[in-house]
């Protein structure tokens, strides 16, 4: 027993790419004992890349912790076997394609029937009962088609979110749904099954853009590094560089003004008297403050920022994040014994402990030992 919240919880994953993975990932950070399917030559991740001395950056990421076997579940033999560790599993997390689980003999009935105890969160693109539910569904296509990129990017050029967000938001719903599921099993004694789609937890993402166009009557823009709906909050040049301000508040507009620009009389003009009015009149305030900025070095305007206690940062690079001062790194061993570092996962302490990344199918003799027979 190692101590962690989730220790002695068997997790079974028959999982691929970013949102299970991540899923999983955070359980087996708290304890659990997370078994990967993968295929023969390994699921698809493995092969994205060969960026950390050898191992796919998306692989080393997601699947420390984890125990690899390799089943062929096309086979009866294997399939009996997945079956033998499901029956003393607690979670089921599975992305396949919509409906091969079924295929493989495990319906949700099947499920509900031979396996009462089983949290089983089933990962899709879209809700299975909409007209969408056999789509194909990437991190990419997801955000585009949830309108995550017509909010992102520039007025001329939509973009995506640089990072698999919905895959990533995906991941962490189905972790906070499987942790519910759990509390409610300690209480009712039955497991149950879960349907987590990537496409909503874009929408959700998207309440507030939506709500403005449904209740307000207009779409949000594109506005690049500034604010859709918060202004002033934005980059500004200075003389040797530029800075990301921001307020959000009428209280810190005001001190703005005064402290760091040395405009008071922008704080005091009825026309940008709310942040609903400094947003519609964005172009003209622009005119009066940039020119602040720009008078202004870096040091010199970070002084006054903060001595008027308004939030701001600097552009950080990929370079800058690599040596951010705030970056709280951990070490992680790879398959090879090589041991490589990576973010620190949000929570955990300098003392938390992560899992080795697994080599394919590392596990897989053990668990027909240790599974033989049901």
């Amino acid at each position: 027993m190692s101590g962690k919240p989730l220790s002695g919880l068997l997790v079974v994953a028959l999982e691929q790419a970013v949102a299970a993975p991540l899923c999983t990932l955070r359980l087996a950070d708290a304890g659990a004992r997370v078994i990967k399917i993968e295929r023969a030559g390994g699921e698809t991740a493995r092969h994205y890349d060969a960026a950390v001395l050898g191992t796919s950056a998306y692989f080393a990421w997601l699947n420390r912790g984890k125990e690899s076997a390799v089943l062929d579940l096309k086979a009866e033999a294997d399939l009996a076997l997945l079956r033998a560790v499901l029956a003393r599993a607690d979670v089921l997390v599975q992305n396949l394609v919509p409906g091969a689980l079924a295929r493989m003999g495990l319906s949700p009935e099947v499920i509900a029937r031979d396996y009462p105890r089983l949290i089983a969160v089933s990962i899709n693109g879209y809700g299975q009962d909409t007209p969408y539910a056999a789509m194909r569904a990437y991190d990419m296509l997801v955000q585009a088609e949830s309108g995550i990129c017509a909010v992102t990017g520039t007025p001329e050029t939509p973009s995506k979110i640089g990072v698999s967000a919905a895959d990533i938001a995906t991941g962490m719903n189905a972790h906070a749904a499987i942790l519910e599921a759990l509390i409610a099993r300690g209480q009712t004694g039955r497991g149950t099954q879960i349907e987590i789609a990537m496409f909503d937890g874009m929408a959700e993402w998207m309440s507030v853009p939506l709500l403005h166009r449904t209740y307000g009557g207009h779409d949000t823009g594109r506005h690049g590094l500034s604010h859709a709906s918060i202004y002033p909050y934005r980059p500004f040049a200075c003389a040797d560089g530029s800075l990301i301000v921001a307020t959000q508040t009428n209280a810190e507009w005001a001190r703005l003004c005064e402290g760091v620009l040395g405009r008071p009389d922008l704080a005091e003009a009825p026309a940008y008297a709310t942040n609903a009015l400094r947003v519609e009149n964005r172009a003209r305030l622009d005119a009066e403050v940039e020119p602040g900025f720009a008078a202004l070095t870096t040091a010199e305007a970070i002084a006054r920022l903060d001595a008027a206690g308004i939030a701001w940062s600097r552009y950080s690079t990929l370079a800058d994040l690599e040596v951010h001062p705030a970056l709280r790194l951990m070490p992680v061993t790879l398959a090879d014994g090589r041991e490589v570092s990576m973010p620190r996962p949000a929570g955990r302490g300098a003392d938390f402990a992560s899992g080795p990344v697994p080599a394919l199918g590392q596990a897989t003799e053990a668990l027909r030992q240790e599974f033989a027979g049901g």
